[in-house]
């Protein structure tokens, strides 16, 4: 399972951007797809998160701003961000994790995203 992420940048706070993440291989073994974020001198936390059974789940801090999709055969994943604010600079990236993938999955290379105060 490969995947590859496109869309972050520069942005303004209160600006928009969407993140994009193409998945290829084998998708069909794929349980969830996931998006995380790490800052400077952070660890990687997990931002955003749809399972099979079609739960969504958000870090508190992101709810309402953020929103994760995916299309129905997992090849290509979404984050919309609104509202952004200085402290979502980060470099996010996607993730899928399900049989057969290991304890920590797949991972794109990430994607700058960088919110002026």
């Amino acid at each position: 399972v490969q995947l590859v992420e496109s869309g972050g940048g520069f942005v303004q706070a209160g600006g928009s951007l969407r993140l994009s993440c193409a998945v290829s291989g084998s998708t069909s073994s794929i349980n969830s797809m996931n998006w995380y974020r790490q800052a400077p001198g952070t660890r990687r936390d997990l931002v955003a998160s749809i399972i099979n059974s079609g739960k969504i789940t958000y870090a508190e801090s992101v709810k309402v701003r953020l929103t994760i999709s995916a299309d129905e055969g997992k090849n290509m994943m979404y984050l919309q961000m609104n509202s952004l604010k200085p402290e979502d600079t980060a470099v996010y990236y996607c993730n899928v994790m399900g049989l057969g993938m290991g304890v920590y999955g797949y991972w794109g290379q990430g994607t700058q995203v960088t919110v002026s105060s």
